[in-house]
């Protein structure tokens, strides 16, 4: 299995990605932009990579930026989706912002190929695509926000800052993706167990 077909569960990693070939590019660029940058990559190492001429993977993808952009797109909708989820859980503010950190950071550890690349080539993309990509970023830091504004009024946390407090957790989690080692002696589950108990301290939640 290669860096880029990391999987969180899911039976084929990028399956949202249709036809084949052109996930199959996709998986290579991911690979491709990890390992050497989006501006060091080339179109020709990309379609080497996936085993295809150049010229094939223009039927695909009009710009090496779109590639980029579609990989964003498709991580950043994820990450959203993981902190929804986690959000619109019951129980209380501790519970929903742990749950939340659990599954951001184990995402950040199973796909940090993926996310690297999601996370850290954000200044390559085009003026159009990086508005859109800023603003599913928002998203997340107001989800994260809003469940310790939550904590906060509960009575369950002590953040005097709280949107400096949520910067702080959404780095944090981040992070993860820059230095995670799948041989590593810790697994994605653990690190996500860490990082909650990490993040709850963060917040001064009540035990």
């Amino acid at each position: 299995m290669s860096t880029a077909e990391e999987t969180d569960g899911e039976n084929t990693p990028w399956s949202e990605v249709t036809p084949e070939a052109a996930r199959r590019l996709l998986v290579a660029a991911v690979e491709a932009f990890a390992e050497r940058g989006y501006h060091a990559t080339t179109t020709r190492d990309i379609a080497g990579r996936a085993g295809m001429s150049p010229a094939a993977l223009y039927i695909h993808y009009k710009t090496k930026e779109e590639l980029l952009h579609r990989i964003s797109r498709i991580g950043h909708d994820r990450a959203l989706l993981l902190l929804e989820t986690a959000a619109g859980d019951g129980g209380t503010a501790a519970d929903r912002l742990a749950g939340a950190v659990r599954s951001f950071v184990r995402w950040h550890a199973e796909r940090h190929t993926t996310a690297r690349v999601v996370q850290y080539e954000l200044e390559a993309l085009g003026e159009e695509h990086r508005a859109e990509i800023v603003a599913l970023r928002r998203k997340s830091d107001a989800v994260v926000r809003r469940i310790i504004s939550e904590g906060v009024a509960a009575g369950e946390f002590d953040v005097p800052d709280v949107p400096g407090t949520t910067l702080a957790v959404l780095s944090l989690c981040i992070d993860v993706a820059r230095w995670f080692n799948a041989q590593g002696s810790r697994t994605p589950g653990e690190v996500g167990d860490l990082y909650a108990d990490l993040v709850l301290r963060m917040v001064g939640a009540q035990k």
